[in-house]
């Protein structure tokens, strides 16, 4: 199959791209940067320049591909809102060249929200009407169908010894702060799930595809965030300390709406559904072997 990626030289992209071309299919990646364009014809994927906000590069790549996987996003959670309406318009874009056909249109979205705190999230939740998260792609892209063949891959933390989704924010603040910190007990838990085991289920979300199908990239159901904060503290040898509700917007800045989320989720109907079997290393055993710990 020729399948179009965007965000195909980002984290969780670049790593999906690797894993349809070892699987036989085509890829046409999306690549904003001259440097990004290299990285993409060295592994073997053709080259499309644009970025999100071109909505007719989109379209160009939609319309000549069999499917796509949406794996892009500007990831300034600074500017939430205006970054959610960019990748509302790029959903609408792309959607409009493959309506009408039965080709994959494969939409990244989040598993934190969909519940009150406490409840494990499933593949059922439908996101709350009233609640900012998951991003607004879930929601665009399922009210393309039934002229479009939509579906969602929810998505963890994301992680290997370099980037680890949220995490990866939390470290800097703790770098920044001279402690890493939790809120309250710290007993809040984030799903999570290593890169390599996110691209298979890309790969097998698209093979296998189901329009209106929503699937949880969830290797662990959840990781105590105190546990993160002592992992990090031990990596960076800083204290770890708790800090009160009311102490987090001063310290965690924007991430502080993120801190204190009590998210677990599960990915049971998805491994059933795909036949999914995450295997990759855990969020902590990534986190103790973090390079720039080393560093």
């Amino acid at each position: 199959m020729r399948v179009f990626v965007t965000g195909a030289t980002g984290f969780i992209g670049s790593a999906t791209v690797q894993e349809l071309l070892a699987a036989g299919h085509q890829v046409l990646g999306l690549a904003r940067s001259d440097s990004g364009a290299r990285s993409l014809a060295a592994a073997g994927a053709e080259v499309h320049r644009g970025d999100l906000q071109d909505l007719e590069s989109l379209k160009r790549g939609a319309a000549t591909s069999e499917g796509v996987i949406h794996a892009g996003f500007v990831h300034d959670f600074s500017r939430f809102e205006e970054v959610c309406e960019i990748d509302r318009r790029a959903i609408e874009a792309m959607g409009s060249v493959l309506a009408g056909s039965d080709r994959p249109l494969i939409v990244t979205s989040g598993t934190g929200g969909l519940t009150a705190p406490g409840q494990i999230a499933t593949e059922d939740n439908v996101p709350p009407a009233n609640s900012p998260l998951p991003r607004v792609s879930e929601q665009t892209a399922l009210s393309l169908l039934p002229g479009v063949s939509a579906a969602v891959v929810r998505l963890p933390q994301v992680h290997d010894t370099v980037k680890q989704g949220l995490v990866s924010y939390a470290i800097a603040v703790a770098h920044e702060k001279g402690v890493s910190a939790y809120i309250g007990d710290g007993l809040n838990r984030w799903p999570a799930a290593h890169v390599l085991d996110v691209a298979r289920l890309y790969r097998l979300a698209l093979e296998k595809h189901e329009a209106g199908a929503k699937y949880h990239a969830v290797g662990e159901e959840g990781v105590s965030v105190r546990d993160i904060a002592e992992v990090i503290g031990r990596g960076l040898k800083v204290p770890v300390v708790a800090i009160s509700r009311e102490e987090a917007a001063d310290h965690f800045g924007w991430l502080a709406m993120f801190a204190g989320f009590d998210m677990p989720a599960s990915s049971a109907l998805t491994q059933k559904r795909l036949g999914w079997r995450p295997s990759g290393p855990g969020l902590i055993s990534d986190l103790e072997q973090m390079r720039y710990f080393a560093a």
